[in-house]
């Protein structure tokens, strides 16, 4: 049977002894109850935050305003910024956030329901991903979580 991906990132970061955190909008906590499944992994994923509103962002992990309004809060570089800023505030090595449309409601021509920004901070570099996913709500934000976890665990790698 394979191994879940929260295996194997918790093996990852406790071999490179590297320190992870999430910075989550869309998925709502769903990374971080999954890596909270995995047995040991406090000692390297030691918090993370639900920044769910654009208020949140600013007020917890420090996000700019300014990136929101000029690109939008679901965008690359919110969900770049989200990473970066999450890493900062936790102290952490790593960091992967998620901002995205999961619906019904809330899409756009120009972001549709099932729009996600993944992005991924590791040592001070920074990589991005662009989705759409299809599917009702809890399935877009299951994807999503999943994709978040499939890039953190490339750059871990």
């Amino acid at each position: 049977m394979e191994q879940a991906i929260e295996y194997e990132i918790y093996d990852i970061l406790k071999k490179r002894q590297l320190t992870l955190t999430t910075a989550e909008s869309a998925t709502g906590g769903m990374i971080a109850a999954r890596l909270t499944n995995v047995p040991g992994i406090s000692a390297y994923f030691t918090e993370g935050y639900i920044t769910y509103s654009n208020e949140a962002k600013v007020k917890m992990i420090h996000v700019n305003p300014a990136t929101i309004e000029t690109y939008g809060v679901v965008s690359a570089e919110t969900a770049a910024e989200m990473a970066r800023a999450a890493a900062l505030v936790a102290g952490a090595d790593a960091a992967v956030s998620v901002t995205g449309v999961a619906g019904p409601g809330g899409g756009t021509r120009e972001c549709p329901v099932g729009r996600v920004f993944i992005g991924c901070t590791l040592l001070g570099e920074t990589v991005t991903e662009k989705h759409t996913f299809s599917g009702d709500r809890n399935r877009v934000r299951q994807q999503a979580a999943q994709a978040a976890l499939s890039l953190l665990r490339k750059q871990l790698s």
